[in-house]
């Protein structure tokens, strides 16, 4: 109020919002003797902070209007643009050993892999520029198309080939995407285990695939009566040299099922659980078990074979944006990755149409033998495997000219 600029203005010590107007000229203001006489002795009163408003004065006016054309002008001009950088995970490539090896030259060149998901939005920035090859099995398009909740396929391809932004493992693959899933209404993807089957074959007859790349599963034939269709495939293609790799699966805990999800628990297909950030095995990464179809597992088929980051992976998502993700499938798409460049790195070992299995066989102990300890505490571990993907030393553990 007018006139009274100069006062204080004191809270009562029973309620702050009863204030009185004191006025600090007057002598005997002293904090003492105003904590007596407000009642607060013997603590100290302490007044009520006011803010005072400041007049709008031409002068301020006219700074606003400065200020205001300036940035219209720069606005204009694209001058006035904040880049918010997008996150990334690169500590995921880093953790892998990847980056390096990308670093001298490697890019998955030359190397043929076929990836079974949901499909692909190939409209996504990240992907501009590449030839995707594309097979149908749940529509009838003969474009790329994205058939999945939140866009599975389209994150586990951006892991892989990504142009820009956060760069893929091995972006110069032979890349072929091909639609087996879908999702289901829930939010879930789901398909048929036949069209898994058909779409394993078509990956390994129709486009003479290197490496298989199934960022899926189902739960195992545990009564061993009837091999599934899915398994079937993966059996036929890894026993001809053709390399799969395949998710463990996400139900990992209390609610596990007692082993690696199909077809990852074909002996020849390496199974790929997940970590985190920390290197320690994501929560939900499933366990796998000494025996299959009733028999005891050997080195170097344990389930699962491996883990890899699998916790809040950043990568390519729909409407051009990038989404994270967690599970399984992300660790799946780096260690068919590594494979990739390993494979670059020794093309001897490649499938020509009249190979067996050994030489899977010598890769998946190489495999054994460079895991990266994450403190398991033994050879192999239901949940670790034999460790993380080392990329760099999975590569070197073979002998140059190896031939199998």
């Amino acid at each position: 109020m007018e006139g009274l600029d100069h006062v204080e203005y004191l809270p009562e010590p029973h309620d702050r919002s009863i204030v009185s107007a004191v006025d600090p000229a007057v002598v005997g203001h002293q904090d003492g003797w105003r904590s007596e006489v407000m009642g607060w002795a013997p603590m100290v009163a302490q007044p009520v902070v006011r803010t005072r408003r400041r007049a709008l004065t031409a002068t301020n006016m006219l700074g606003f209007a400065v200020f205001v054309s300036i940035s219209m002008l720069l606005w204009q001009n694209d001058l006035l643009v904040v880049d918010i950088p997008l996150p990334d995970s690169e500590w995921a490539f880093e953790a892998t050993g990847v980056r390096g090896l990308n670093e001298d030259g490697l890019s998955g060149e030359g190397i043929r892999l076929c990836m079974v998901d949901t499909g692909i939005d190939n409209q996504h920035e990240a992907f501009a520029g590449k030839d995707i090859r594309f097979h149908d099995l749940i529509g009838d398009s003969s474009a790329p198309r994205e058939y999945g909740a939140v866009a599975h396929g389209t994150l586990m391809a951006g892991i892989l080939i990504s142009g820009s932004h956060q760069a893929g493992i091995a972006q110069n693959v032979t890349f072929a995407m091909v639609a087996a899933l879908q999702d289901d209404g829930s939010g879930q993807n789901s398909g048929l285990e036949s069209d898994v089957g058909d779409a394993i074959r078509w990956c390994q007859f129709q486009f003479e695939a290197d490496i298989i790349s199934l960022s899926l599963g189902g739960t195992p034939n545990m009564d061993g009566q009837r091999e599934g269709d899915s398994v079937s495939a993966t059996r036929q293609a890894t026993d001809s040299g053709i390399f799969v790799v395949a998710a463990a699966g996400n139900d990992g805990g209390s609610g596990d099922d007692g082993d690696v999800a199909a077809p990852g628990n074909v002996p020849r297909a390496i199974s790929v659980g997940a970590t985190t950030r920390q290197g320690q095995v994501w929560v939900n990464s499933s366990v796998g078990s000494d025996t299959g179809d009733e028999t005891p597992r050997q080195h170097p088929h344990m389930k699962p074979e491996i883990v890899a980051p699998g916790h809040r992976i950043i990568s390519t998502g729909e409407d051009n944006l990038w989404y994270t993700s967690s599970g399984t499938s992300d660790s799946t798409v780096f260690v068919a990755g590594a494979l990739a460049l390993l494979l670059e790195a020794h093309p001897q070992l490649r499938p020509d149409g009249q190979s067996d299995g050994s030489c899977v066989d010598l890769v998946k102990t190489a495999l054994m033998n460079s895991a990266q300890s994450i403190g398991q505490g033994e050879d192999h571990h239901p949940y670790a495997g034999y460790g993380q993907v080392d990329a760099r030393a999975w590569i070197d553990e073979i002998k140059p000219g190896a031939a199998c």
